[in-house]
C-alpha cells in the first residue's frame, strides 16, 4: 500500500499559497542538464528481484575499484588504511542507530564519543574549540565565511587560487542567496603559494581570508604572515585542511593564527565511499565560539558531582532560533565522525606521527622517481603526501589513456579547471600509506611509454 498523505487538491492548494504554478517551479534553480528526461537509462523498468540484482552487480563490475589497481588519486579524498576495529566499532546498535541525543540521560555514550572527538579535532587543528561536526569539508568551508560575516559585518571573503575548486564552487552557489562578496582566483603552475598576492587584496571591507593548508597542489605555506596581515585590517583567517593526516607532520593552522579552521575529515577513519557521506570539520578561538554553527557537546555534573555530558549552545540552531539562527546546519555527521574518532584513538599521538612520517617519506620517494621520467617537471618541491607534475602533454588524455591499463595516475588540473588552458598539463598526484614502491614504478614506467 502506498502512503500518499496529500491529495492533488491539497498540493494545488500549497502551490498556489506559495505562488507556484507547478511542483517543477520547485526546481528552477537546478540546471536543466542536471534534469532527467525520463527513467535513468541502463536500468530495466520491470524484472525479478533476482534479475536486478543480476544487472546491478553486471553494472558494478564496471567499476575499477581504487585497491585493485595503483591508486595516485587525491585532491580532497584520499585513501588510507583503516583498521578493521573502526568498523566493527561504529557497527554496534547504540551508535549505528543512534539519533540525535536530545535526551542526555539516555544518551550518554553518544554524547561522551561527541565530546571526545571535539577535544581531539580542537587539538588537531590548534584551536580552543571544535564543534561535533558538520556534513563536509565543503560546507563547513562556506559556514567559516558566513561566520566571518557575522563577526566583522562585512561581506566580503577573499579566497585564495590554491582552495580547491569544488569548496569554491559551494560558496559561489550560496553566496547568490546571501549577497555575499566573493574574490576568486584560479593558482598557476609555480613553486610557491599566492600568499603574497591575498595580502594584497585584504582591505577595509574584507570579513575573511580563505586559504587551504596544504593547497590544492600540495604546497604549503607559512599561514603567520598571512594572519598577521589579515589581522591588521580587522578581517579573519579562515584556513581549511582536506588532508587532516598532514598535521601529524606539520604546524596546525592554529598555531600559526588562523582563526578558524575548517576541513574533511574523510583521511582518517572514512572510505572513498564513492564521495560519500564524509564528515566535516570546524573549529575556532574561544572568543568566537557563539558564533559557531553546528552542534556543540560539553562536560558537566550532575546532582550528585558525577561527570555528565549534554548538548550545549544549541540555541544557535534552526530548530530554535528559526530565522535567527546562526546556521541552518542542524544536525551532523556523527557517525563518520565517531569513526574519525576511533581511528585517532587507535593512532594516538605517536601513532599519527608514525603515519605522517610514512606518507611524506613515500611520496617524496615517488616524486623523485616521476620527476626522472622524460617529460614530467616536479612542480612542488616541498610537500606533504600529495604533489603536483607537469608533463609534456595535456594531462587529462593521459590520464585517461593510463586508466584503461588499470592505472588511476591522479588528478588533472584540466579536470578541475576546464577553463584554465595554462594549467592543462598539470597532474596532481597523491602517495598514502597504501601505496607501494612496485606501483610507483608501475606509473613511472606508463609515464615512459604515454609521453614518448
Amino acid at each position: 500500500m502506498r502512503y500518499l498523505p496529500l491529495t492533488q487538491p491539497d498540493r494545488e492548494a500549497m502551490l498556489g499559497v506559495i505562488g507556484a504554478s507547478s511542483i517543477d517551479d520547485l526546481f528552477a534553480d537546478v540546471p536543466a542538464s542536471a534534469v532527467l528526461d525520463g527513467p535513468i537509462k541502463g536500468l530495466p523498468m520491470h524484472a525479478s528481484e533476482l534479475a536486478v540484482e543480476r544487472h546491478m552487480t553486471k553494472l558494478a563490475a564496471k567499476n575499477l575499484a581504487a585497491g585493485a589497481a595503483p591508486f595516485f588519486l587525491g585532491a580532497g579524498a584520499y585513501r588510507h588504511h583503516v583498521p578493521a576495529s573502526v568498523d566493527h566499532l561504529i557497527q554496534r546498535g547504540e551508535f549505528l542507530t543512534a539519533y540525535t541525543p536530545y535526551q542526555p540521560e539516555i544518551a550518554q555514550g553518544t554524547l561522551q564519543m561527541m565530546f571526545e572527538f571535539q577535544s581531539q579535532i580542537a587539538r588537531l587543528l590548534g584551536c580552543d574549540v571544535a564543534n561535533a561536526s558538520m556534513y563536509d569539508g565543503s560546507t563547513a568551508c562556506w559556514e567559516a565565511i558566513t561566520m566571518a560575516r557575522r563577526v566583522t559585518k562585512r561581506g566580503k571573503a577573499i579566497l585564495s587560487g590554491g582552495l580547491h575548486p569544488h569548496y569554491v564552487s559551494v560558496a559561489e552557489t550560496m553566496a547568490k542567496f546571501t549577497g555575499d562578496q566573493l574574490v576568486t582566483s584560479v593558482p598557476t603552475l609555480s613553486p610557491t603559494p599566492d600568499t603574497d598576492d591575498l595580502i594584497a587584496q585584504i582591505d577595509d571591507d574584507t570579513s575573511c581570508v580563505v586559504v587551504q593548508y596544504p593547497d590544492i597542489l600540495g604546497r604549503i605555506a607559512d599561514l603567520s604572515k598571512l594572519a598577521e596581515a589579515a589581522h591588521a585590517k580587522k578581517a579573519l583567517l579562515v584556513a581549511v585542511v582536506t588532508e587532516p593526516v598532514a598535521l601529524g607532520a606539520i604546524r596546525s593552522p592554529g598555531e600559526m593564527g588562523a582563526d578558524i579552521v575548517v576541513g574533511e575529515g574523510q583521511s582518517l577513519g572514512v572510505g572513498l565511499q564513492f564521495g560519500g557521506p564524509y564528515v566535516g570539520l570546524f573549529a575556532c578561538s574561544e572568543k568566537l565560539v557563539r558564533q559557531m554553527p553546528g552542534r556543540l557537546c560539553g562536560e558537566t555534573v550532575d546532582a550528585e558531582g558525577k561527570r555528565g555530558y549534554v548538548l550545549t549552545l544549541s540555541t544557535r540552531e534552526q530548530h530554535i532560533r528559526r530565522e535567527k539562527a546562526t546556521s541552518n546546519i542542524c544536525t551532523s555527521s556523527v557517525l563518520c565522525a565517531l569513526a574519525m574518532s576511533v581511528h585517532m584513538t587507535l593512532l594516538g599521538e605517536k601513532g599519527l606521527r608514525q603515519l605522517a612520517a610514512i606518507n611524506h617519506a613515500g611520496a617524496s620517494a615517488a616524486a623523485d622517481r616521476l620527476a626522472q621520467v622524460p617529460g614530467v617537471e616536479l612542480v612542488t618541491p616541498t610537500f606533504f603526501n600529495e604533489f603536483t607534475l607537469k608533463l609534456s602533454k595535456e594531462a587529462r588524455p593521459v590520464v585517461r589513456q593510463l586508466a584503461d591499463q588499470g592505472i588511476l595516475a591522479g588528478v588533472s588540473l584540466g579536470r578541475l579547471y576546464p577553463s584554465a588552458t595554462d594549467l592543462g598539463t598539470g597532474l596532481i598526484v597523491a602517495v598514502t600509506e597504501t601505496t607501494t614502491a612496485e606501483d610507483v614504478e608501475t606509473l613511472a614506467s606508463a609515464l615512459e611509454e604515454v609521453l614518448a
